[in-house]
């Protein structure tokens, strides 16, 4: 875990936000961290953390400030493993993480993880972020997209903030991954939060290389269509199984993570250039509505 020096503008940062990190126990046991959310008494945690606690009474929240309130579940879920708590009680003057945006998130960027390991309230590691997508293992793509960093995470820090260099939240800390700490995006966070649904196409993809005589126009790389969803925007469409997608709203198509992005902020229409037979064609996709967008 990195140690920062007394002087820096970071440790100060630091301890701003600790007062609006706590701890969630069940049964007066640690067993994760949380962050206070914009909102009414709002926490923000891991759905692993408190699953199988719903009960009121059964998870118990520790404010920075000494106190401990009980807390109910107001929805929890499994795929994005996020879970918002409501505090009860004498709620006094909580602070609220600030939230920021984690689509501005960089390569090579800073960022400071806060939990509590075995215990220990109010810990901090630093490290950089490698990279923001989906995650491959065991010869397929996890169907969340994750804030990819090497700060050091270990048990308690789950549900706790990862931040950027001005003490926002960039992301929710959810698991190790091999060498990396996989954090839930903040973007992504706050449409969960909100109960927003995302426009998604309803294909699987896989990364193939496009033709030489088409690498001026489309680029090296395309997503040739692996899987279809019956009944969804892309079969309505009549999107094949292998199809190859070159360009998304006229950005080339070179990753998962450009198809992903394009599509999260798509409006209700979004055109792709596809190849099929050799033949290029334009066509036009109606998005449905989803908590994914893919």
């Amino acid at each position: 875990m990195a140690e920062l020096s007394s002087d820096s503008s970071a440790v100060r940062m630091i301890e701003d936000v600790q007062r609006s990190v706590v701890q969630v126990r069940s049964s007066g046991r640690g067993i994760g961290a949380g962050v206070l959310w914009p909102g009414d008494g709002l926490v923000l945690t891991n759905h692993h953390v408190i699953s199988g606690r719903r009960r009121r009474g059964n998870i118990r929240v520790a404010l920075h400030d000494g106190r401990t309130l009980d807390a109910d579940v107001v929805k929890s879920g499994r795929r994005l493993d996020l879970a918002l708590l409501r505090l009860e009680g004498d709620l006094g003057d909580l602070p609220p993480a600030p939230v920021g945006d984690s689509d501005a998130l960089r390569v090579g960027q800073l960022v400071y993880a806060i939990g509590h390991p075995w215990g220990r309230a109010g810990a901090v590691s630093a490290g950089i972020v490698g990279g923001v997508g989906e995650v491959r293992g065991q010869g397929r793509a996890s169907s969340t997209r994750y804030v990819r960093s090497d700060v050091a995470l270990a048990p308690g820090y789950s549900g706790g903030p990862l931040l950027n260099a001005r003490g926002e939240v960039v992301a929710i800390n959810a698991m190790i991954f091999g060498l990396m700490a996989l954090s839930i995006p903040s973007n992504a966070a706050q449409a969960w939060v909100a109960g927003e649904r995302r426009p998604r196409l309803g294909i699987g993809v896989l990364p193939v290389e496009v033709p030489v005589y088409l690498r001026r126009e489309a680029g090296s790389a395309g997503l040739v269509i692996a899987g279809v969803e019956t009944g969804g925007a892309a079969d309505r469409a009549g999107l094949l199984v292998g199809d190859v997608l070159l360009a998304i709203a006229e950005k080339p198509l070179g990753e998962a993570g450009t198809l992903l992005e394009t599509v999260a902020h798509a409006g209700d229409v979004v055109s792709l250039r596809v190849m099929r037979g050799g033949k290029i064609m334009v066509m036009e996709v109606h998005l449905e509505e989803s908590g994914r967008a893919a």
